[in-house]
């Protein structure tokens, strides 16, 4: 019997730095980052304050990464709204339904978001808001493609890609704090699907002014 390939250098520094990512996620559930020492990571992680500075250069740099992190699933959760042609009859319910099968599946990540962006350090909360930035440009692109918005100016497009990504990041910290809840978790879901319903319906009866 052959012996196990022993761990390369690489391969442990990357598994040392998920430990401390994941470390970081676990102490700041309940608190910000700015809450957060670089001691207790590196305690809990089991390794010198000092080893931390080969991962990371600051509590704001792990913040950083961790952003970068957290945005994978947002992102994944708007590509699979934005997914196929997109159309009036059907992007609500599926929305709605994405949005929730996501949370469920990356509560910690957009805990994370929803915690960070009102309380983190200055260069979390300014990260995130550049990151929700981009995605409410994502799907600027994707509405200019729906019916009847081909008069519309970039700003229109803009202001209603705004609404709809703030009502679901509004709908995604609704759900995260119904968690243990079935019946509030429904009502939530519920009206969540009202709210995108009217704002598509004012959107269809939009005039640009331009």
């Amino acid at each position: 019997m052959s012996e196990a390939r022993a761990e390369s250098r690489g391969e442990r520094k990357e598994r040392t730095r998920r430990a401390i990512l994941d470390a970081a996620m676990h102490l700041c559930e309940d608190s910000s980052l700015v809450a957060l020492s670089l001691r207790q990571v590196a305690k809990e992680v089991g390794i010198v304050p000092t080893a931390f500075y080969r991962h990371f250069d600051s509590i704001e740099s792990l913040g950083l990464a961790l952003v970068d992190e957290s945005f994978v699933s947002l992102r994944a959760m708007l590509r699979d709204v934005r997914r196929g042609d997109p159309s009036y009859a059907a992007i609500v319910d599926r929305s709605v339904e994405i949005l929730y099968d996501h949370v469920q599946r990356h509560r910690d990540h957009f805990k994370f978001i929803a915690r960070e962006r009102a309380a983190g350090p200055p260069l979390v909360r300014e990260a995130i808001r550049h990151e929700i930035e981009l995605c409410e440009r994502e799907l600027a692109t994707d509405l200019a493609r729906l019916p009847g918005t081909q008069p519309w100016s970039a700003e229109d497009l803009r202001v209603l890609s705004n609404l709809i990504v703030t009502a679901m990041v509004s709908t995604a910290e609704q759900i995260m704090a119904a968690a243990g809840r079935p019946g509030a978790e429904k009502q939530i879901v519920e009206t969540a699907r009202t709210q995108l319903r009217m704002v598509l319906i004012g959107a269809l009866n939009w005039q640009s002014r331009t």
